[in-house]
């Protein structure tokens, strides 16, 4: 008994001395849930709410430790967490933990970004924030006596901040979080600085699949090794969950302070699961053995399939459904599937009925729309009969109208006979007069508007002139009508006024003779009326030939319009043309002048060269060595002299070649300039790059040899003066004299000659660059250019392929068929993909290959299955032979996953498409 209270008041001491600070009640926040990987994860990283993760779980977990002693730490926990979204990840908790006389409870609230960086790479964010009370449990605190040290243990309230990031691959994810990185005290204000669980925490998680046959197929294998570094300790551990397609997962660890652990968990139904984790310690602390955990979670149905997760289709006891695969994760699809005979048989069946039922639904389609037709053409009649009736009808009344009318006008006519009758001369004279006015003003409208036309044309653009002079035209002839009608109708008020007068007066002086007048005038009246008739007629005669002529003056316009617009086209080009020439001859004067230049400088050059040799020469004349010294020295000064000209020569080769490329940029640039324009450019001789640059390179070989020998001559020069007064030899003074000269002079060289060779690779360099670009826009070019007709090709050869390809009777296998790029197992997204609308598409093959693409099509026709397709992505200049096309994911995952056992399905994958 008393070597057990020993016991236990150790391992409270230890655990206070552990978790708390001094004697103030501060409990730094730890909670021991770290043995499962599969609920509570945000406690392992604030981003493994989201990281592969597909549901959202509510769960309970309770961890009692060190079973065996009395008032051991024990931590309930109640969270609620998972995916809420294609990026978003969250968590809340709630937590008590008691350690002895020691107690904490407090909140947890987690929040996971995710920014999806490309198709299988994904960069998480991950934040927990926690407050909790700490302080001493009076309920655990048994004495017979008052302890005021107890009693002086104050209540504390605290918060606390755990950042996190991890990145993710197709399988691995690489993650850090910095635990307890800022506690905070608000009983005394203050930041907790001496924190035990302040640290660095490093993981490395692995996520795969096992391929393999009976029970273990398709299960997920989990891989998690992590590090915390702490201020006075490193902890490492490892977790390792297999996940078994019918519900069963289990688990083991190490840790290295914790020791050992093992776990089990099962999905009761599809919503309820529960795990237990079993934790032996080892080691230094032996002597507390074991600890347990237990978690009971409820699973939310999911109805979204999310990128980046698991994906995996939940399987339990009491569902029933043991027998039934695991769904894959929607981004993974397994490489070998089995084949079986019965399953292919259903399969053709069905798809034999498929292809029945979609002719037989074509067939009423065509004849519900030849019914359809018909309903038209019959309303389309009826509706024509109807309008022809119409019409008919209307023509009737006009004329029974127009009848009418002459009639009325006959009655009016005849009322008005004795009028006419006098004034029949004058209104003949003044109608010929008006019809003489109104032909002579139209003519000069006429022509006054093609006159203004025409110089407006010439003035302005092609088809303002021709509008404006056509609008100035209408508004003078309509004045001018105007004018004319004004004056006719004065004239006709004049007339009629007198008309009157004089009528008056006869009827008073004569009334007989208005009786004869009148019988007079009926017969005249007739007369008249088919005068009048007649001049009606020849009226819109004169009327129809005015439109016809304006419509030929307008056409006029509209063609003299159209040919100055050409005319101004030209013109314009002719401008361009002359503008590029004029900008050519521009830069070939410059580049002319640059020649000059060039040239001028290096006439310079070889007049210096020849003044400084003359020196040289003169000299070395004076030079004329009488001792061994003297000798020597003008020995490897003449060496150094004949290396410099060899020197000379090669960078003068070096600066011809980085010219000759140089020239080179500049034409290709050229080139794609105006073929930007539209216009072609003759094409340049072929010459070979290669021989070129293998040139080049034996050049700046031979410099860099020839550089190297010169200097090491100088050097030579030097030192043989460094040994001579090393000897004890005096130099004479004209040798002395000639040295220094020679020496000064050589070294000068030297420095001109390694600038110039540094000068001309920065050039080369340069150039190469701008070359690389050049080349490469008109690489872009020339496939943009011929993309349409790529296109039209591949449409052709996949027609030709279906056509011309029987189905066999030999049986294929898998090893038949070239699947060419290796499928990721992850959705694979394409933006920007032209001739083809977005969706997803289940991909049975990926080629690069035109030929390899074509066997493959020929292969599945040979099957039995002629819907194949295929679509052509620029960007990754790939060919992607696809099985059918679905506007959702849900569609494209049961298609997936009913895609039966035909051998050309057998790397079926998923491809998004998102124009």
């Amino acid at each position: 008994m008393k070597k057990q209270l020993l016991v236990l008041i150790l391992c409270i001491c230890s655990i206070q001395m552990f978790y708390s600070q001094e004697n103030d009640g501060v409990v730094a926040l730890n909670l021991p849930i770290r043995n499962s990987i599969t609920f509570n994860r945000f406690n392992i990283n604030p981003t493994f709410s989201f990281v592969r993760e597909q549901n959202k779980y509510i769960s309970i977990s309770n961890k009692r430790e060190w079973v065996q002693f009395d008032d051991a730490p024990t931590t309930y926990l109640a969270s609620y967490s998972g995916r809420f979204g294609e990026n978003i990840g969250a968590g809340v908790g709630v937590f008590q933990q008691n350690y002895g006389v020691l107690t904490t409870f407090g909140g947890i609230l987690n929040f996971a970004y995710n920014v999806r960086l490309a198709r299988d790479s994904n960069l998480t964010f991950g934040l927990n924030i926690g407050a909790y009370k700490s302080g001493l449990n009076t309920g655990s605190v048994i004495t017979n006596f008052d302890d005021l040290s107890i009693e002086n243990v104050p209540e504390n309230f605290l918060a606390m901040v755990n950042p996190g990031i991890n990145y993710g691959t197709g399988f691995f994810d690489f993650g850090i979080s910095l635990k307890n990185i800022v506690a905070y005290n608000f009983q005394s204000s203050t930041v907790i600085e001496d924190n035990p669980e302040q640290g660095l925490q490093g993981h490395i998680m692995y996520t795969g699949y096992l391929t393999s046959r009976g029970f273990f197929d398709e299960s997920k294998f989990t891989t998690l090794v992590k590090s915390e570094f702490k201020k006075e300790e490193t902890i490492i551990s490892a977790i390792v969950m297999i996940t078994i397609p019918k519900g069963i997962w289990a688990q083991a660890g190490y840790n290295s302070i914790y020791g050992a652990s093992a776990g089990l968990g099962l999905n009761i139904s599809p919503q309820i699961a529960i795990e237990y984790n079993f934790e032996k310690a080892i080691g230094d602390l032996s002597i507390f053995e074991t600890s347990h955990e237990i978690s009971l979670a409820y699973r939310f149905k999911n109805t979204e399939n999310y990128r980046y997760s698991s994906g995996d289709e939940v399987s339990s006891l009491i569902s029933g459904n043991n027998r039934k695969r695991k769904k894959k994760k929607i981004t993974r699809i397994q490489n070998d599937k089995k084949v079986v005979n019965k399953q292919k048989a259903k399969e053709e069946a069905d798809a034999q009925a498929a292809l029945l039922a979609e002719q037989k639904a074509k067939e009423d389609a065509d004849a519900q729309a030849a019914l359809l037709a018909e309903q038209k053409a019959k309303e389309d009649a009826d509706a024509q009969a109807t309008l022809l009736a119409k019409q008919k009808a209307k023509e009737e009344a006009d004329a029974q109208a127009t009848l009418l009318a002459e009639q009325k006008a006959k009655e009016e006519a005849d009322a008005q006979a004795a009028l006419l009758a006098e004034q029949k001369a004058k209104e003949e004279a003044d109608a010929q007069a008006a019809l003489l006015a109104k032909q002579k003003a139209k003519e000069e409208a006429d022509a006054q508007a093609a006159l203004l036309a025409e110089q407006k044309a010439k003035e302005d653009a092609a088809a303002q002139a021709a509008l404006l002079a056509k609008q100035k035209a209408k508004e003078e002839a309509n004045a001018q009508a105007a004018l004319l009608a004004e004056q006719k109708a004065k004239e006709d008020a004049d007339a009629q006024a007198a008309l009157l007068a004089e009528q008056k007066a006869k009827e008073e002086a004569d009334v007989q003779a208005a009786l004869l007048a009148e019988q007079k005038a009926k017969e005249d009246a007739d007369a008249q009326a088919s005068l009048l008739a007649e001049q009606k007629a020849k009226e819109d005669a004169d009327a129809q030939a005015s439109l016809l002529a304006e419509q030929k003056a307008k056409e006029e316009a509209d063609a003299l319009a159209a040919l100055l617009a050409k005319q101004k086209a030209k013109e314009d080009a002719d401008a361009q043309a002359a503008l590029l020439a004029e900008q050519k001859a521009k830069e070939e004067a410059d580049a002319q002048a640059a020649l000059l230049a060039e040239q001028k400088a290096k006439e310079d050059a070889d007049a210096q060269a020849a003044l400084l040799a003359e020196q040289k020469a003169k000299e070395e004349q004076e030079f004329t060595p009488t001792d061994k010294l003297g000798e020597a020295i003008l020995n490897i000064t003449k060496q150094a002299e004949k290396s410099k000209t060899t020197q000379s020569d090669l960078l003068q080769r070096f600066d011809d070649i980085v010219e000759i490329k140089n020239k080179d940029l500049q034409d290709l640039k050229e080139e794609n300039d105006l073929s930007e324009q539209g216009i072609a450019v003759k094409p340049k001789p072929f010459k070979s790059i290669s021989e070129e640059n293998n040139t080049l390179n034996a050049i700046k070989s031979d410099l860099e040899k020839v550089i190297t020998a010169r200097n090491e001559e100088i050097k030579a020069l030097k030192k043989l003066k460094d040994d001579s007064s090393e000897d004890g030899v005096i130099m004479l003074d004209n040798v002395e004299l000639h040295y220094k000269k020679t020496i000064k002079r050589l070294e000068s060289e030297q420095k001109e000659a390694i600038k110039a060779k540094n000068k001309l690779d920065k050039r080369l360099k340069d150039i190469n660059v701008s070359t690389e670009f050049e080349r490469r826009r008109r690489i872009k070019r020339a496939a943009f250019d011929n993309e349409d007709e790529r296109y039209t090709q591949d449409r052709d050869a996949l027609k030709r392929i279906k056509e011309n390809t029987v189905t066999t009777t030999d049986t294929l296998t898998v090893n038949d068929f070239d699947f060419g790029e290796k499928q990721s197992d992850n959705i694979q997204i394409l933006e920007n993909v032209k001739n083809v609308e977005s969706g997803y598409y289940l991909v049975l093959a990926i080629h690069s290959d035109v030929n390899k693409r074509d066997a493959f099509l020929t292969k599945v026709v040979q099957s039995g299955f002629a819907g194949i397709d295929f679509f052509y992505d620029i960007n990754s200049s790939k060919y992607y032979i696809y099985y059918a096309k679905f506007d959702n994911i849900q569609d494209a995952n049961n298609a997936l996953n009913a895609k039966g056992n035909n051998i050309y399905n057998a790397n079926m994958s998923i491809v998004k498409i998102e124009n």
